[in-house]
Parts: structure tokens; sequence; C-alpha cells
């Protein structure tokens, strides 16, 4: 009787340009069909942002604005900027879950590109983000907010708050990486997203009557020029230079985070 050997597979081997381009998207619709087994991430995804606009609308915009009607055109753009950096971090919470669990084990043993699970988490939850925008401009719509541009204004809101939210999502990437729970990446979102995004003008109408420091940082901001930007697009108002500072920033943070966290990745997975 003979015994059938198997040489192992080289899995050191570069995957042509096309196959890895394959792995990435089929891992990326893996993560999306996850939703239908696990339909609370979804719902965490579409409450949330509902939960932001009501209470943001009914309870600080008689007070701030006078009217409800009044804060929407205000706090509908800053939600939807806030609620993006926040939906980057289940990037990084996603990640880690994955790796802590092995699954990443399974996935180092099969011939495909090394970096496919990494760019197939990154692009199926940026397309939870356009899920997340949609949700919070149809609950804004059906409380009174008006888009006041057009639709290809509309659309290049979209493109432009997705590329920034890439551009970010690397920062979780790097706490995936070096984290052993996936609650300690939560634990970074909350330390950081929260005052990033309330040291902004993300639903205030300007930084006028703040102390000056303060207000520095909020003008300097990256979420400041992001906002600006997206409130250009929705309601009118200076869109160009504040959408380049806001993606210079996101290059900017992208330079510095991706190298580390490819790097990390490597040791890691």
């Amino acid at each position: 009787m003979t015994t059938a050997t198997f040489a192992p597979q080289d899995l050191s081997k570069r995957v042509a340009p096309a196959t890895a381009a394959r792995n990435i998207l089929t891992l990326a619709w893996r993560n999306l069909v996850q939703i239908k087994h696990n339909p609370m991430e979804l719902l965490d995804l579409s409450i949330q942002p509902i939960m932001f606009v009501l209470l943001f609308s009914y309870v600080f915009g008689p007070a701030m604005e006078g009217s409800v009607d009044a804060y929407l055109p205000i706090v509908i753009p800053g939600i939807i900027a806030q609620n993006a950096l926040f939906a980057g971090m289940s990037t990084g919470f996603g990640l880690n879950t994955d790796i802590t669990k092995g699954v990443f084990d399974r996935f180092r043993s099969l011939p495909i590109a090394r970096s496919a699970p990494l760019l197939g988490r990154i692009i199926a939850d940026t397309a939870k983000q356009a899920w997340s925008m949609l949700i919070l401009l149809s609950v804004g719509f059906a409380i009174g907010f008006r888009l006041e541009t057009n639709v290809l204004a509309l659309l290049t809101a979209f493109a432009l708050l997705l590329t920034f939210a890439i551009l970010f999502s690397w920062t979780s990437v790097l706490i995936a990486m070096k984290v052993n729970e996936p609650e300690k990446v939560q634990i970074f979102g909350f330390v950081v997203i929260f005052p990033l995004s309330f040291l902004s003008t993300a639903f205030i109408k300007s930084t006028e009557g703040i102390p000056g420091p303060v207000a520095w940082v909020m003008d300097n901001s990256p979420v400041t020029h992001l906002v600006e930007a997206m409130r250009g697009l929705l309601v009118g108002g200076p869109v160009l230079e504040h959408a380049l500072i806001a993606l210079a920033w996101g290059v900017g943070i992208c330079l510095v985070f991706a190298p580390l966290s490819l790097r990390a990745f490597k040791k890691r997975a």
C-alpha cells in the first residue's frame, strides 16, 4: 500500500494583479454576506445614526437655531461626517475579531493575495458606510431637511465622505493590529473620535464666541473642513478649499498609518 504525498503550496509566491483583485472582491463580498447571518451589525449602522439625527435635531435645534428646520442644514452634514469616523472604527473591530478568532490563520493557508483579507474588509465597510449615509439623509429628508444643490453635488458628497473615511480608517487598522481584543478598538474610537468630532463645527454654525485656542483647533480640524465641504455640497456654500484640505489631511493620515498598519499586519497575520 502506498501513501500519497503532496508538495506544500508556495504561499510566498506573488499572485497576479487580476487574481489579487478577485481575491479582494471575494473577501469583501464575504464580509457583506455575513450581515445576512448577523443582522444586528446592519442595525447598529442604522439605529445609531437615526438616534443621533433625532436627538440632536429636536433637543439642540430649538435651543441653538430657534427651530428644528433651521438647525437641520447645520447638523445633518455634521452627523454624517461624525458617523463616517465612527463607522471607520468598525473596520478595525472586524479585523481584530477575525484575527483573534483564527480566521486569518485559515486565510494564510490559502493561495490568495496576502493583502486580500485586509483590503476586502476595508471595501466591505466602505459599502456599509454608504448605507449609513443613505439612512442619515433619508431620516433628515423625513423630518424636513432639503437638498439645496443638485444630484451631482449629492453624489460628490458621497464620494468625498467615503474617500476620507477610507483614508482615515487606517488609524483603526493599526490599532486592530496592535491590540488583542476587539473591545480595545472600540475604546480607541470613543477616546479619539468623540473629541475629534466635537472639537469641530459639526454641530455648530461657526466658532464665534468660543475661546481663542479652542476655536483655533476647531477651525483647523480635518473634521471641520470635511463638514464644511459636505454642507457646501448639500445646502450650498464654499466647497473646493474645504474639500482639498480635508483630503490633504486624509492623505497625510493614510501615508503615516497605512505603512505602519501593513507592517504590523504582516507580523501578526
